[in-house]
């Protein structure tokens, strides 16, 4: 083959390379023809938002759609994630830097709450009245989630471990009917379920810290992120209408709340109006440092692969930029 001749193939075929390769450039581009997203009894916005059918509104024009799927917990959520079952999941913040330092590709570009949703329970008429109190004794809690995290948190308060309690793994509402049922002596609680606990069967607040309830965290596949920015800075802008609804209807919202996760109006008020804070939902400098000073219970207590560098887990978790744009203020 002369090089003239040579030149002008190997010219040819690069374009045509080029030009083979447009196609999957362009297709990466494109938007997805579905949103796939959870909805969560400890996420009221959720809840609001899919009521009012506002991001099925949102993106009909699209024609993308919606599909919704409900998680009973962090690690519920976590594992839909990291499953690829969906793309937008929401869970607590602790729980989320967990499940990245395990491989769990995912971001966080928007906080829904600041909620006290999480505290230690006992039967009314329970002889424990500390935390040290509870060794040797049997505690419910939800592995991979804010609860079960408290509860490692609150116990190396007075000096005790995992080991000195018999952990009995139930999922959140399995929980409460075991404490409720005295099957177990205590239980990590989450709210709703926390709070019909205390108002339905009487029982009590064994120990609360605000500070080792770690925010309610909006995570995104971080392929999804990174392939459709502008479809997910609409969602957040649906959360932040919801954010804002809620506050301007607190009533209506508890309404809705008390009819999803079918718990009375009285317990979802003492959800929503006393233990959540919908003010803070930019991603900050408070956030990371709140993950940061809890994070020495994951290498502590074995849930993290001894050397893993938490703190860099979550500075590449929380996103501290991405929905400037969208969060309105006030």
């Amino acid at each position: 083959m002369k090089r003239r001749t040579l030149i002008q193939w190997a010219a040819g075929s690069s374009a045509l390379a080029t030009v083979s390769a447009l196609p999957s450039l362009a297709q990466a581009a494109e938007a997805p023809k579905e949103i796939r997203l959870d909805y969560a009894y400890y996420n009221p916005s959720s809840l609001v938002i899919r009521r009012f059918g506002w991001l099925e509104e949102e993106f009909k024009k699209d024609g993308i759609g919606v599909n919704w799927v409900l998680s009973a917990g962090s690690n519920r959520a976590l594992e839909y994630l990291n499953g690829n079952s969906i793309d937008i999941g929401s869970s607590a913040g602790l729980a989320a830097v967990l499940s990245k330092a395990n491989g769990n590709p995912i971001r966080t570009p928007y906080i829904f709450s600041r909620p006290e949703w999480t505290a230690l329970l006992v039967p009314k008429n329970s002889p424990i009245q500390t935390l040290a109190d509870l060794k040797g004794k049997k505690i419910a809690a939800t592995k991979g989630t804010d609860p079960y995290l408290f509860l490692l948190r609150a116990l190396h308060t007075v000096g005790l471990k995992r080991s000195d309690i018999e952990h009995v793994s139930l999922q959140h509402a399995d929980g409460k009917a075991a404490l409720e049922q005295g099957r177990v002596d205590a239980w990590a609680g989450l709210d709703p379920l926390m709070a019909a606990s205390e108002l339905g069967a009487g029982s009590r607040l064994l120990y609360r810290n605000v500070a080792f309830n770690t925010y309610g965290f909006l995570n995104v596949r971080e392929d999804f992120l990174q392939r459709h920015p502008n479809e997910v800075r609409r969602v957040l802008a649906v959360y932040e209408r919801a954010r804002q609804w809620i506050q301007g209807n607190t009533r209506a919202a508890a309404q809705i709340l008390s009819e999803e996760a079918k718990v009375s109006l009285e317990v979802a008020l003492l959800q929503l109006k006393v233990r959540t804070d919908f003010t803070q939902p930019q991603p900050g400098t408070q956030h990371i440092k709140a993950l940061q000073a809890a994070s020495p219970i994951l290498l502590n207590e074995g849930l993290v692969r001894p050397g893993t560098n938490v703190q860099k887990v979550i500075t590449d978790l929380v996103d501290t930029q991405f929905a400037q744009s969208v969060i309105r203020r006030g």
